[in-house]
């Protein structure tokens, strides 16, 4: 059946169709047509977030943890250019949101009209595509087809771009619309060969290693992962984006790899004869100097984007696939459990003599790494929680217990400050049953944390962890160690209760709560637990000098991982 509506109406209409249940956004002129049909969509929720950064932001942790499509919208210029940072967050971690913006009359298009500015050649970089759209007939199909690029394949962010006098001119509607998209044809099958090939590694190796990413995740494969690890008894390390996906107390897991991965996971790989790399990247944090990586091992790297495979590490067994296919087809493929006893007590003495600890500081100040403890064995592992960027990341991925997928939610590959707080409300508004928890540094905390005025307006009552140690202090951490302790421009002076967060949160609506010393914890975080008709924050005042160990100095390598300033793992005793 054909509708003649609007441009505007048309596409208020498809995002219906296509299952949208909230947009995070903020209108204005070149948008605005779109904010008229908006606001009789019964079927589509409107949040006014404070800043387009926010949206974005929001999109992604609603995407993250719904495995839908997150949507976002802006206005031209400064509003579109403000989705920019989230747009690459979401391109480096393969998160799936649409951003629709409105773009000047397309007859002003190029002439440096107010509020212009070519968003779609600005983001082509960091979108994985992006549509201007300057006819209002067009905007039904664009639409289907930025959620299903957007969707399938490796996830990731799509813009549409819309200019006004599309959004006002007249069209006719129907649904759904022929998709035109002759070169996109995303493998998720693979190849049996090649899967005969690893198989093949895995029978003849003796330290194989299963270096698992968020691919995994994004396949919804943990349970296929688990079947494949009991299956075949190797041992398992999962990455930052991966955390959850295999369960941190099963006897098989070794943690978290890379620049402040444990002890036991980096010497694995290190060590390793073949290393099987699920919907990883073998980014530069995992592997630190690319030619000391892994010397002796061969690498099966599946992924579905073939773009990724040999791109750092040359694969020996290419994969390109879905990793939940893959995971299916090899433990078909496997024909025993292998024999690693040995491998097993190399990586039980690093288990055993390494384990992740940290300093307790003789003037009773509180231990930042304490305080992820007690959350931890408190909320527990059904919640989800959400990092921002910096040493209060590194010690939720390295202190909190995670068993199931999906249920840590950071920026991994951008490492974009101010990440928590936006994409907690965006997690929470896709999950409104679960509990969520924004565990965010004071440093990052002050880049948005004007979307807990969006939290308590719209009645989302996240609860954020600020871990307030007075600096930036990943860089005062480099600095320490790097720079001879000269504190260029880290102290945020919000020891000194500049700004105080307690007020701060009151100011918003919130519930604002304060904690200073370890005998305090457990009372606070139970007291924020049974809040749950407003945001709560709590600002936990930490050690200003607690660090983060282990540690790997970028562009270093490996086999110079730290455990403290000046200590190292003895690896040639375990040889």
């Amino acid at each position: 059946m054909t509708e003649r509506m609007t441009g505007a109406q048309a596409l208020v209409r498809a995002l219906e169709h296509v299952g949208v249940d909230t947009v995070f956004g903020i209108p204005g002129g070149a948008i605005l047509p779109a904010y008229d049909p908006l606001y009789d969509s019964v079927k589509v929720r409107h949040v006014l977030v404070r800043h387009e950064q926010g949206a974005g932001h929001a999109a992604e942790g609603y995407a993250q943890a719904t495995g839908k499509v997150g949507v976002c919208m802006a206005t031209s210029g400064p509003g579109a250019t403000n989705l920019v940072t989230p747009l690459a967050d979401a391109y480096m971690d393969s998160v799936p949101i649409v951003a629709i913006t409105g773009q000047v009359p397309s007859g002003a298009i190029g002439t440096d009209a107010f509020q212009e500015a070519d968003i779609s050649g600005i983001t082509m970089p960091i979108t994985k595509h992006n549509f201007l759209i300057t006819d209002a007939a067009d905007i039904p199909r664009t639409i289907m087809e930025a959620f299903h690029i957007a969707s399938t394949g490796r996830p990731g962010p799509v813009l549409v771009d819309i200019s006004k006098d599309a959004l006002q001119a007249e069209t006719d509607f129907h649904w759904p619309p022929a998709m035109h998209l002759p070169g996109y044809r995303p493998v998720t099958r693979p190849h049996s060969k090649q899967i005969r090939e690893a198989a093949k590694l895995i029978a003849e190796c003796k330290r194989p290693v299963l270096y698992v990413g968020g691919g995994v995740h994004k396949a919804r494969a943990s349970a296929e992962l688990l079947q494949l690890a009991e299956l075949t008894g190797i041992p398992v390390v999962t990455t930052l984006m991966a955390r959850g996906t295999f369960p941190d107390s099963h006897p098989q897991h070794l943690g978290m790899p890379g620049m402040h991965g444990s002890v036991a996971a980096v010497g694995a790989l290190q060590k390793a004869d073949l290393i099987i790399g699920l919907g990883v990247r073998f980014d530069d944090r995992v592997t630190g100097q690319l030619s000391t990586f892994a010397p002796h091992a061969k690498v099966v790297h599946a992924d579905i984007d073939p773009a990724e495979i040999s791109k750092n590490r040359h694969a020996d067994v290419p994969i390109v696939g879905d990793c939940k296919e893959v995971l299916t087809d090899l433990i078909a493929a496997v024909e025993r459990k292998g024999d690693y006893t040995a491998w097993w007590q190399v990586l039980d003495h690093l288990k055993s003599t390494y384990p992740l600890g940290y300093e307790e500081f003789d003037d009773g100040s509180l231990a930042p790494q304490y305080v992820m403890e007690r959350l931890s064995a408190l909320v527990g592992p059904d919640a989800i929680y959400v990092a921002g960027v910096g040493q209060h990341q590194m010690w939720a991925a390295q202190f909190i217990g995670y068993e199931k997928p999906g249920t840590f939610i950071n920026s991994g590959g951008l490492g974009t400050m101010g990440f928590a707080v936006p994409a907690a409300m965006g997690a929470k508004m896709g999950r409104p049953d679960a509990t969520v928890w924004a565990i965010d540094g004071d440093g990052c905390f002050q880049m948005t944390n004007q979307e807990l005025a969006t939290c308590a307006i719209e009645g989302v009552p996240i609860k954020v962890a600020v871990i307030n140690n007075g600096n930036l202090g990943m860089v005062r951490q480099w600095q320490t160690l790097f720079y001879n302790e000269r504190y260029s421009n880290t102290d945020l002076k919000t020891l000194q209760r500049i700004p105080d967060f307690v007020k701060l949160a009151e100011a918003y609506g919130c519930v604002g709560l304060r904690c200073e010393r370890p005998e305090d914890v457990d009372a606070v975080i139970k007291q924020a637990m049974e809040i749950d008709d407003r945001p709560v924050v709590i600002d936990f005042v930490v050690h200003q000098d607690a660090m983060v160990w282990p540690m790997v100095a970028a562009g270093t390598s490996n086999d110079d991982i730290k455990i403290a300033r000046d200590m190292a793992p003895k690896w040639e005793s375990e040889e």
